[in-house]
């Protein structure tokens, strides 16, 4: 892993400068208390009452005033252009789990970027918040419970197998791809399970299942 900026016992709060609802940062600093800003994600945390104790990226969207407004030893700049603030920001945190909200909802090539740093190796995991989805990275077997009727979908980043349980379509003996097969909208039976044969398999399951699903990463 990087060089670390925040280091914490338990679960971190990422906000980053894209679209974000006043829900958003209230639920997730419910259940990860301690923030953490993306570059222009801090002027988004201010703006609703909330102060960062760490605000990281290459500061080229951070507003001046708002610059100049933080505590000069809760900035930390990282100038390189080579990847995004959302990048930066989530190698520097080591956590159980990390909730990003405000990274997804505007512009579709951010959100791109932000599921290509969600597969990158040697990052804390985490679980992006979206106005009616929650997408994260599938690295191990979770348990999930959920009711039947229920969307989970399955998108691979790169080719990659894996096993299920209690979804309509079982996973087992599928080879996905993002150029051939892909597994989304799938249903749940009730109570589900995934497990991935390797890295790059993304999850998407409604948002109202952020506690445990939550708690099923940071196992």
């Amino acid at each position: 892993m990087k060089k670390l900026i925040v280091d914490e016992a338990g679960p971190v709060t990422l906000v980053g400068g894209g679209h974000l609802e006043k829900r958003d940062l209230q639920e997730a600093l419910a259940l990860a208390p301690v923030l953490v800003a993306a570059d222009s994600g801090a002027a988004q945390a201010l703006e609703q009452g909330y102060v960062p104790q760490a605000v990281i990226g290459d500061f080229d969207s951070l507003p001046e005033p708002v610059h100049r407004g933080l505590p000069p030893e809760v900035l930390f700049h990282l100038p390189e252009q080579d990847t995004t603030d959302f990048d930066k920001a989530l190698r520097s945190i080591r956590a159980p789990v990390v909730l990003g909200a405000g990274f997804l909802g505007a512009r579709v090539d951010h959100q791109l970027a932000a599921f290509h740093t969600l597969i990158q190796p040697g990052r804390s995991p985490c679980i992006l918040i979206g106005a009616n989805e929650l997408v994260f990275h599938l690295t191990r077997r979770i348990d999930l419970p959920m009711q039947p009727g229920e969307v989970v979908s399955l998108f691979p980043m790169q080719p990659v197998t894996g096993r299920s349980g209690g979804l309509v379509w079982p996973i087992e003996g599928l080879k996905m791809c993002p150029t051939s097969r892909i597994g989304t909208s799938n249903r749940a039976e009730g109570a589900i399970w995934l497990e991935p044969d390797g890295p790059g398999l993304l999850g998407i399951v409604p948002r109202r299942y952020l506690a445990p699903l939550m708690r099923a990463i940071a196992a």
